[in-house]
């Protein structure tokens, strides 16, 4: 199986057969400086109709978010995405596995569009498949796959999520962690998890939600031999967790979190659970990004917040409420990079197409992936008492 990197395709333009985003993108960009940006989207928009459905995830630029139907993270957009049957053409100004779980679960009919086929997950692409298929020929060799039962985060490629599927696991969100980890451990005697791809996510839910010793949590690094792990570590641990993480999140520190305590009286730091331990340990609140935005809806006027999650959701938290008093958590600017390749430009380029009549940019995932990672998503689906918000 090949094991080349995924390359970043400039400006979304270009084809590369060879990697999984191989599709072709023709066409000329807007220039980015192009007075007319807002009006060309908003006619393109109008002559599309019913025809289209923009879904913007919160973590988007202003000058797109301004055109989406609907706004969330994740799992909620592919939802509402699914619930449109008659739309023929899903705009999806997020990333690519977001566009990879729309298509998903969308009609055979509908077709998924991401404006951007650079805009990718780091965290994502931290798990590749092959990857994760020696993992578990490793697992199996020491002796403990048969208990293992392997949870994906919802930040993961389709192929894991089917990885997942095939091999008994289960997909979650943020919101949904816990309750995941206790059906998978409902599963096997002796259950063990292999979390992916977020190390920070997996640690934090089975540590402070569920009390496991923070020892029986192990960290599997895909790169090193074996993981990197001893087979006493593999035979001790509960949680095997893969050596990924969200670039944006994964800048916070304790160290700003004390600063900040030290510096603004009754800050209350509200984080999300991609950041590590030591953040969200320090942290007052932790939960979903739809949980920070309706704790900050909720906060009374006057309140102090520093929150650790992406700076484009903070700075419109921040202008919707002027009346909290809200930082971010951290002193250097912290966008998330590939989100924000889902420019005006793009999104202009994308209408147009469509208005003309050429679909550019569709995300398709093949009928045998998209069928184990459905019974992953489904799995999720079928899991008591929560909701399942990102």
């Amino acid at each position: 199986m090949t094991t080349v990197d995924l390359p970043l395709l400039p400006l979304g333009r270009g084809t590369d057969i060879a990697s999984e985003r191989g599709v072709d993108c023709p066409g000329d960009l807007p220039a980015a400086s192009d007075p007319d940006l807002v009006a060309r989207a908003q006619a393109a928009k109008a002559a599309l109709g019913e025809r289209v459905f923009v879904l913007g995830h919160h973590y988007q630029r202003d000058e797109v978010i301004q055109f989406a139907d609907v706004t969330g993270d994740s799992f909620k957009l592919a939802r509402d995405a699914a619930a449109r049957p008659d739309a023929e053409f899903i705009v999806f100004c997020g990333v690519h596995f977001m566009a990879e779980s729309a298509d998903i679960l969308t009609g055979p009919d509908q077709k998924v569009i991401l404006p951007d086929l650079a805009a990718g997950c780091s965290m994502a692409d931290m798990a590749r498949i092959f990857q994760v298929e020696k993992t578990w020929d490793a697992l199996t060799a020491a002796g403990i796959a048969d208990s293992v039962v392997p949870v994906t985060y919802m930040n993961s490629s389709a192929d894991i999520k089917a990885f997942c599927g095939r091999n008994g696991g289960v997909v979650c969100t943020s919101s949904n962690a816990e309750t995941a980890l206790e059906w998978a451990f409902d599963q096997k005697p002796d259950a063990k998890i292999l979390f992916l791809p977020d190390q920070h996510l997996g640690r934090n839910t089975a540590v402070l939600k569920m009390g496991i010793p923070l020892d029986q949590c192990v960290v599997w690094n895909p790169l090193k031999p074996n993981g990197g792990l001893t087979a006493e570590e593999l035979q001790n641990a509960r949680m095997i967790l893969w050596k990924g993480h969200c670039s944006v999140h994964g800048r916070f520190s304790p160290e700003v979190v004390d600063e900040l305590r030290a510096t603004i009286p009754d800050v209350q730091i509200l984080v999300h659970p991609e950041c590590q331990h030591e953040v969200v340990l320090k942290a007052d609140l932790v939960g979903s990004t739809e949980f920070i935005i309706q704790t900050i809806e909720a906060a009374p006027a006057g309140s102090s917040w520093a929150i650790g999650t992406e700076l484009n959701l903070v700075q419109r938290l921040a202008k919707a409420h002027p009346d909290k008093h809200i930082t971010f958590l951290d002193k250097t600017v912290c966008y998330c990079s590939t989100m924000n390749r889902i420019d005006l430009p793009h999104f202009v380029w994308a209408l147009e197409s469509l208005v003309a009549g050429t679909v550019p940019n569709q995300i398709t995932v093949d009928p045998e992936t998209e069928r184990w990672a459905l019974t992953a998503l489904e799995r999720m689906l079928a899991l008591p008492g929560r909701t399942h918000k990102d």
